[in-house]
């Protein structure tokens, strides 16, 4: 069989066992090959259609691979995104790095193996969900997702870990279950398991393909809602991201909630519902930002944060803001990569992640700092760097459409960034007061994975005609027109005077240590006060109802002992006339009554 024919994950899986097999060099050799290779296959040799498909149960047709310029995007992405991961956790296995001990040698042994295993077979997966042309072959990758992923969390070895990590598998093997309940609802439905256009293809508009779709087609936007981020249940991403190891968030922000991006984009574009959905996920999360100490939990809300300017443009469903969708999830990708990547440089040569515990850190650490604060800049979408480009398309969809409200929340939602992505996370991290802390550089492989990603945040923003060509639609923009240039310097002048005027007036909030109140304390704290309280009445119930029957039954036998017992009248020595004179009454009454 040709490598071009191979499904895309194919290649990561069969690299998972091999890497699973190899340790020093070769193993290295293969965690960069493995993408590489990939990538440049997934260039050269596939084309759009149909690669492999065959019949299920005989009447269902399953399509493992097929490729169109959505998935392709996504494809380029994924392996892009598994380079630059598995290049910056290259070092995992070496021991101590430049004098200091990297945080997964601190916490039981070299878990480099884990790791590595894991997040090949994470990025197999995601791939394999992009790819996948029917729902059974989604759901498969789905909850892949989720049980190759929870390893990068449970490789910290921590208490805290395995409870968060337990916490991400459920909620996430509950949105496969929704997923697959849906799935067979919609096929019910309509006879068919081919993952398409769900709104759009029983219905005119978006809220009304969403209504005509039925139960099955809510169930799915929930299922996928849930691996976004949606509100109420994004929590999974502010409590998982930090508590796994530094090397395993860069993997996490690249590919779980992008794929559900994906599916999105692929089920539910034009769906009405989104627009508003995501407006509120590009606001809210700014507050506990502005609030959160964990640097690395910022991170977490900015990913939601950025995710709701993606599912608000596919909700719009125009080509300029499906198109803006996509490619801002491939900038945001590389962007937040290049953060988390930075925050694990300082966690891995610090073991700290908290802004009242950082600062000063610029001193020995400057070249981390620079790239740092080229992520910042990139996902404050500055001009000449990559969310400029393509964020910009979601806004100015949002204007066309007339979606004039939306439009000024995401305004704000966007100085927002500005303040806890672009200036709260570096300032914190490397300015700020100083902590007294001499780290040195990080490994020279994080700092060329992180190097890649600032080079790619500039390229995008200097030359995005290169990005739009991979877009799935046709379109015509122009981001680099005087009005967008003038608007989004004014917005950030006036968004970093804000933040200066805040601190120096001490309005700002200090970073203090301190546990904010989210929607995780539905499942963390109210359903266990739920269970307890409900399960304490309902055994009280059971044991009332079990000494009630057991109180009745000790009756009727108490009853039946004074009548069967050994001195009872039925159980005594009755002579046969007096049995023959009771034969005789029974049968005349009888008789009587017959008559």
């Amino acid at each position: 069989m040709m490598l071009s024919s191979l499904p895309p994950f194919a290649l990561f899986f069969i690299g998972a066992v091999a890497v699973g097999f190899t340790k020093g060099l070769p193993r290295k050799v293969l965690v960069l090959a493995i993408p590489l290779l990939g990538g440049l296959n997934l260039w050269f040799n596939v084309d759009p259609g149909l690669h492999l498909q065959f019949q299920f149960l005989g009447e269902y047709t399953v399509t493992p691979f097929r490729a169109d310029k959505l998935s392709l995007l996504f494809g380029y992405l994924f392996h892009l995104a598994a380079f630059l991961g598995f290049l910056y956790a290259l070092h995992l296995g070496d021991g101590d790095v430049d004098g200091a001990v990297a945080e997964e040698d601190q916490t039981g042994g070299d878990t480099a193996g884990l790791q590595h295993v894991s997040a090949m077979l994470y990025a197999g997966s995601a791939l394999g969900a992009v790819f996948a042309g029917d729902f059974i072959t989604l759901f498969v990758f789905w909850e892949l997702l989720a049980l190759t992923s929870v390893f990068l969390i449970w490789a910290r070895n921590s208490e805290r870990s395995y409870a968060t990590g337990f916490r991400y598998l459920i909620i996430h093997v509950v949105s496969g279950v929704l997923l697959l309940s849906g799935a067979l609802m919609l096929a019910n439905r309509t006879g068919s398991i081919e993952f398409g256009h769900i709104a759009g293809e029983l219905g005119s508009d978006g809220s009304g393909g969403l209504i005509a779709a039925g139960p099955g087609g809510w169930i799915l936007l929930i299922a996928f809602g849930i691996k976004a981020g949606f509100p109420l249940a994004h929590n999974w991403i502010t409590e998982s991201y930090p508590e796994s190891t530094p090397t395993g968030a860069v993997f996490l922000s690249a590919f779980t909630t992008k794929v559900a991006v994906y599916a999105l984009a692929r089920g539910f574009g034009g769906a009405d519902a989104l627009i508003y959905i995501g407006t509120a996920m590009t606001f809210f999360p700014i507050f506990y930002a502005v609030l959160e100490n964990d640097l690395r939990r910022v991170l977490g809300y900015s990913m939601i944060n950025q995710i709701g300017f993606m599912v608000a443009g596919i909700g719009i469903g125009t080509a300029l803001a499906v198109n803006g969708a996509v490619a801002h999830a491939f900038a945001d990708v590389i962007f937040k990569g290049l953060l988390f990547m930075a925050m694990g440089a300082v966690m891995t040569m610090t073991g700290r992640t908290k802004g009242t515990d950082l600062g000063g850190l610029y001193k020995t650490m400057p070249f981390t700092a620079t790239l740092c604060i080229v992520g910042a800049m990139a996902i404050s979408a500055f001009p000449f760097f990559s969310a400029f480009v393509t964020k910009s398309m979601i806004m100015v969809a949002a204007i066309e459409e007339h979606h004039y409200i939306v439009w000024l929340f995401m305004l704000f939602a966007s100085a927002g960034v500005l303040e806890h992505a672009g200036i709260k996370i570096p300032f914190f991290s490397f300015f700020a007061h100083d902590s007294g802390i001499r780290a040195k550089e990080p490994p020279k492989n994080m700092l060329i994975a992180m190097s890649i990603g600032a080079v790619l945040c500039v390229l995008i923003g200097m030359f995005p005609r290169q990005l739009y060509a991979l877009l799935p639609m046709e379109m015509d923009y122009h981001p680099y027109d005087t009005t967008h240039v003038l608007v989004q310097l004014q917005l950030l002048c006036f968004g970093a005077l804000g933040f200066i005027t805040l601190m120096k007036s001490g309005v700002y909030p200090d970073e203090k240590r301190a546990v904010h109140i989210d929607a995780e304390i539905l499942y963390r704290k109210l359903a266990p006060w739920l269970v307890r309280t409900v399960g304490g009445a309902v055994a009280r119930i059971d044991a009332y109802v079990r000494a009630s029957v057991l109180e009745l039954v000790g009756s009727v036998l108490q009853v039946a002992a004074k009548a069967h017992g050994p001195v009872g009248p039925l159980a005594r020595s009755w002579p046969t006339g007096s049995m023959v004179l009771w034969v005789a009454i029974l049968l005349v009454a009888y008789l009587l009554f017959y008559l």
